[in-house]
C-alpha cells in the first residue's frame, strides 16, 4: 500500500511522537505508540500485497492472487530484494499453469533475488527441474532436483522428487 520509504518515515514519526509523549509524562501513550511502530517495521520486510497473495494461493484462487500482485506497481523500487524474489516466485507459480517460458523466467529471477525460506527455494527449483525435464534438458533437471532435495529438510517434496527422478530415467 505504501512505498518502503514511506513506511520508514511513518516508523520514525511514531518513534518521535512516542518520545514526545514520554517527555510530557504520558507514559501509556508513549508505550502504545512504540508498540505501533512494530506494524510499519513488519510491513517493511513483509509486503502486505504479497502476504494477501499468498493467502489467496493457499485457497487455490489464482485470479485473486494475481489481482493482489498486480496492485504492486514498480516492484524494483517498491519492494526489498527478498520481496522482489517472492513477487517473482508467486508470478512463476501462477504462470506455470499456462506458460512455461514465462514461468521459467520468473523462477530463475526469484532464485537469483533470493527467497528467505528453504522450502520456497526447493519448490522453485523443483518447478524449474520440471520445466527443464519437459524440454529434454536432462543434466540441468538432474542438478536442479538434487539441489531441491538438499533444500527439502522436512522431506515434504520427497515424493515429487522421486517421481521426477523416475521420469528422468525414461528420457
Amino acid at each position: 500500500m505504501f512505498n518502503k520509504n514511506i513506511k520508514l518515515v511513518i516508523t520514525a514519526l511514531l518513534i518521535v511522537a512516542s518520545f514526545w509523549q514520554f517527555y510530557d509524562r504520558n507514559i501509556g501513550n508513549g508505550i502504545f505508540l512504540l508498540l505501533l511502530t512494530v506494524f510499519p517495521i513488519f510491513l517493511y520486510f513483509k509486503n502486505e500485497f504479497i502476504l494477501l497473495s499468498f493467502l489467496r494461493l493457499r485457497k487455490q484462487d489464482f485470479p485473486g492472487a494475481k489481482k493482489w500482485l498486480d496492485k504492486i506497481k514498480n516492484p524494483e523500487t517498491a519492494l526489498v530484494r527478498k520481496q522482489q524474489g517472492y513477487y517473482n516466485y508467486l508470478h512463476g507459480l501462477m504462470v506455470s499453469q499456462t506458460n512455461l517460458n514465462q514461468a521459467e523466467k520468473f523462477f530463475r529471477k526469484a532464485i537469483e533475488l533470493g527467497l528467505s525460506m528453504d522450502m520456497d527455494l526447493a519448490v522453485a527449483k523443483l518447478n524449474l527441474a520440471g520445466i527443464a525435464m519437459s524440454r529434454r534438458r536432462k543434466i540441468e533437471a538432474t542438478n536442479l532436483l538434487n539441489e531441491a532435495n538438499k533444500l527439502d529438510k522436512q522431506k515434504m517434496l520427497k515424493e515429487q522428487i522421486t517421481m521426477m527422478k523416475q521420469q528422468l530415467k525414461k528420457i
